[in-house]
């Protein structure tokens, strides 16, 4: 067991969210318990219940900062051309998710991805990310209806098919990544003229 070390309560919080996500990178959540963290930690179980009511909500604060991090990680460089930014930005979400792989797949369909607060995260994200996209693509105008669908489409496309990714051993990421950005590319395209972003041609180089 590690030694206690007194430490602030943003301190304190922080550490046991780094130990969780360690944990939760290669356990599923039903294996990591309240008993492991608190011993990992070298915290007592009431302690780490003064923070954190339960496992779930320990998992929810752990998801809502990784989330954080991650879309301070994928936020994008308005001065890359619109195809690098996303080939960036897929890569930097692929390389996450193999390196957490337990965690993300909890968030997907694990014993926590019901829980109202997880799905509350998700959905957040997805916003960000579906407007930065917007954004990129369409400069000049506001995005049309459709154009909104098909990438908050898409992005629920990239984490189902990161998810059957990360169950494989036989498909290379950088195969994941280029299908990830042609599958975008080929979904603005498909959108009727009148619909589709202005910015779909540089996709396209």
């Amino acid at each position: 067991m590690a030694t206690r070390t007194r430490l602030s309560r943003e301190a304190r919080q922080d550490q046991l969210l780094d130990l969780g996500a360690e944990l939760f990178a290669d356990k599923s959540y039903e294996d990591v318990h309240i008993e492991l963290l608190a011993e990992e930690a070298g915290v007592s179980r009431g302690l780490l219940y003064h923070y954190f009511p339960t496992k779930r909500a320990f998992f929810a604060a752990m998801v809502r900062r990784e989330s954080g991090r991650m879309s301070e990680l994928t936020k994008p460089d308005p001065a890359l051309p619109i195809l690098e930014q996303l080939n960036q930005g897929i890569e930097i979400y692929l390389e996450y998710c193999e390196s957490h792989k337990m965690g993300v797949k909890a968030v997907f369909h694990g014993g926590a991805s019901a829980d109202p607060e997880i799905q509350a995260i998700i959905e957040d994200d997805i916003r960000v990310q579906s407007e930065r996209i917007l954004d990129a693509v369409e400069p000049v105008r506001e995005p049309s209806p459709l154009a909104k669908i098909a990438v908050r489409s898409w992005l629920q496309f990239l984490r189902s098919a990161t998810h059957e990714w990360l169950d494989t051993t036989d498909i290379k990421r950088d195969e994941i990544r280029e299908l990830a950005a042609q599958t975008l590319v080929a979904t603005l395209l498909a959108l009727p003229e009148a619909s589709r972003p202005s910015g779909v041609a540089e996709l396209l180089g």
